[in-house]
């Protein structure tokens, strides 16, 4: 089987994970809005100051996942590398025209989440799938 040949790719358009994020954040604040405000028996103060920090980390959290810097990623047919940082990649959800990947750099423990869409990358995004699915060489563990 021969392997994927090397790709390089510049990660910048992050629409279709925002318009995620967006609905995501929207039907959880929606959802307990309705919640508080749906109550026929009364709500203690302390349930209201629950659901309201809730509320408040859920907003907190869009947010932070809202922003996502460009990134390199590159492929050079034997290790991954993001923006420069070797490591390895996974596939953790493949929609098509959208994926989201993980990637972990070698000696460490904190995962990056690579949200990837095929607009933009229209040239470069069935190369990108191919690496992306490829197996491993024989030569690794």
């Amino acid at each position: 089987m021969r392997a994927s040949p090397a790709v390089q790719i510049s990660l910048q358009r992050f629409g279709a994970w925002r318009a995620a994020m967006l609905v995501l954040a929207a039907a959880g604040l929606a959802t307990m809005a309705a919640w508080l405000l749906g109550r026929e028996l009364p709500v203690s103060s302390a349930l209201t100051m629950l659901v309201a920090a809730a509320m408040v980390l859920t907003f907190a959290l869009a947010v932070s996942l809202w922003r996502v810097r460009p990134q390199r990623l590159h492929w050079n047919g034997q290790a991954w590398h993001v923006d420069e940082v070797p490591g390895e990649l996974l596939v953790a959800i493949d929609l098509g025209p959208w994926m989201l990947l993980r990637f972990l750099p070698d000696g460490q423990r904190r995962v990056r989440w690579l949200p990837v869409q095929r607009r933009g990358l229209e040239s470069q995004w069935h190369a990108l799938r191919c690496a992306v699915h490829s197996p491993r060489s024989a030569s690794e563990p």
